[in-house]
């Protein structure tokens, strides 16, 4: 399968686990050695390191579901992923990187559905077994101002 495909398919799971759940399974599209970070545009550019969001393994992103499940208070709410096609920046035998925009919309309980989050992931995809995982994803939100109430990842 090329590595369009394997990406796409990639990405609509992994949409799929954050919006419509068992958000248990959003680890599971990481390696073991997975580097993921939320940042802004203007940090990414600055090449800041830190990150509202950031985690240099999956065990780290089991640990934030956890906290999400168990530990963490928050007002229900839930996301809308709605993706560009992934732009493949390079491509070998056993990965690939890539760049996808995307537009997320929160919906809060009973209220309104609002514009949360646009940017861009960047990704490196290790080819595993038939599939794209990913070993790094940076995701770069347009906007500069994060809002507090991001719980569930990008």
């Amino acid at each position: 399968m090329d590595a369009f495909t394997l990406i796409s398919r990639a990405q609509g799971s992994y949409v799929r686990a954050i919006d419509d759940g068992p958000i248990e399974d959003w680890p599971e599209h990481f390696t073991d050695d997975a580097f993921y970070k939320v940042t802004t545009a203007d940090n990414h550019r600055r090449g800041l390191p830190a990150g509202v969001i950031w985690a240099n393994n999956k065990a780290m992103l089991k640990d934030r579901v956890s906290a999400l499940k168990e530990a963490n208070i928050y007002e229900p709410h839930a996301y809308r992923h709605l993706l560009g096609q992934p732009a493949i920046l390079s491509e070998r035998e056993d990965g690939a990187t890539s760049e996808t925009s995307f537009l997320v919309v929160r919906i809060t309980g009973n209220g309104p559905t609002d514009v949360f989050a646009s940017g861009r992931y960047l990704d490196e995809h290790a080819f595993v077994d038939g599939r794209a995982l990913l070993k790094k994803r940076v995701v770069v939100c347009d906007s500069s101002r994060t809002d507090t109430l991001l719980v569930l990842p990008l």
